[in-house]
């Protein structure tokens, strides 16, 4: 596996698209002749990281490109396909926005042939948010899909909303630097019209260990990264020298495609369980119009070979309500969410089965292990907590 494309690089070095935002941090600004505040991390709880607490594990396929995710328009004889794949590990972050731009290649495809139908192929995230736009613009919509919702790469999706492993560093177009910025803003901009609990969005803060201080915050999308700092020795219940703070939106995907589905239905869209196995059938629908979301199988059905399955494995503990922050270091990182504490940590190019492995487990929960075995307890000013 390339170094550039891991989690641990992605939190070091900043080498992929939104790195140096999880890592970036802010010195306080005030008048130089005033005493600089005492500074402390709000008090913390640790998680159990025990493989008493573990409910399940899961396993997914991120569909990597790293030229970055494709949203352009294909002719095939008199029919035109719009492409929406492709995302890595930034799909649920992405979608709303990569779909938009989908949805603005359709929309010109449906002006010049009187499409008034469309077909959607797939109903993760991507095919979910890109119909549901399709209807929002005034078409009639069907989703045909081999795996529906909770069955879907996206179900296995953590949900942080953070772009990861999108595309390596100097593979990328001009053209698609500027594709992955829009999407981004379009997207971050739609989430935050949907934060509530019917669609499981919510503003959470992420603390991010490392040994060194940050080097500063660049990139395209560091605006949309908020209360960005930088805590020293002394000033966090961690056991690292430093860490990172920041808030971001997570999102949980066993609320949010539920709920977005529903959507869907009630705006009178249907969906149809269909596998397909050739480009011809496809093109054999009776919609008119086509929006290819298969991610990983448009290798496939498309022949984009430039496509790289990249293995994710999750363990997930029982719920601890009271842990309200997500926390990332040594390229291990924990969600917090309703349905359970969510560690993760694992990439593993080139692996195409989703069957999960004991092996694999043990490295997410010592690596998460050692993010909380050392953590002082809150009302603790520093020590070894216990991990109970």
């Amino acid at each position: 596996m390339s170094p550039s494309i891991t989690r641990r690089n992605f939190l070091r070095t900043g080498t992929l698209a939104g790195a140096s935002l999880l890592l970036g941090g802010c010195g306080l600004r005030g008048a130089p002749s005033a005493p600089s505040p005492v500074r402390r991390v709000r008090p913390l709880a640790p998680v159990h990281v025990r493989r008493d607490r573990v409910i399940r594990t899961v396993a997914g396929i991120r569909p990597y490109r790293p030229a970055g995710f494709v949203v352009r328009a294909a002719q095939f004889g008199d029919r035109t396909v719009i492409h929406n794949y492709g995302h890595g590990g930034g799909g649920i972050s992405l979608a709303w926005g990569s779909s938009e731009l989908a949805v603005e290649l359709a929309g010109e495809a449906a002006a010049e042939r009187e499409i008034q139908d469309f077909a959607v192929l797939g109903c993760g995230i991507m095919g979910l948010t890109t119909a549901r736009l399709l209807q929002d613009r005034g078409y009639r919509v069907t989703i045909y899909a081999r795996d529906l919702p909770p069955h879907t790469t996206s179900n296995v999706g953590g949900g942080q909303w953070s772009p990861f492993t999108v595309f390596q560093t100097g593979e990328t177009s001009p053209a698609f630097d500027l594709q992955y910025e829009r999407a981004a803003r379009l997207s971050h901009g739609r989430y935050q019209t949907m934060v509530g609990p019917r669609y499981g969005v919510r503003w959470i803060e992420n603390y991010i260990l490392r040994d060194q201080p940050s080097p500063g915050r660049t990139g395209p999308i560091s605006d949309l990264f908020y209360q960005v700092e930088e805590f020293g020795p002394g000033e966090h219940p961690f056991a690292s020298p430093w860490v990172g703070r920041q808030s971001t939106m997570l999102i949980e995907p066993n609320t949010f495609l539920p709920a977005v589905t529903e959507d869907f239905l009630l705006r009178g869209g249907r969906i149809v369980p269909r596998t397909f196995d050739s480009t011809a059938e496809i093109l054999a629908l009776e919609e008119e119009g086509i929006v290819n979301c298969t991610g990983i199988g448009s290798r496939s059905l498309f022949g984009d070979f430039d496509l790289v399955p990249i293995k994710g494995q999750l363990a997930i503990l029982l719920p601890q309500p009271e842990v309200d922050y997500i926390a990332l270091g040594g390229g291990s990182y924990m969600f917090p969410r309703t349905d359970g504490i969510v560690l993760g940590g694992s990439q593993e190019r080139g692996e195409w089965s989703t069957t999960t492995t004991p092996e694999v487990q043990d490295r997410i929960l010592e690596g998460n292990r050692s993010i909380f075995e050392g953590m002082a307890l809150p009302g603790q000013t520093g020590g070894i907590g216990e991990m109970g």
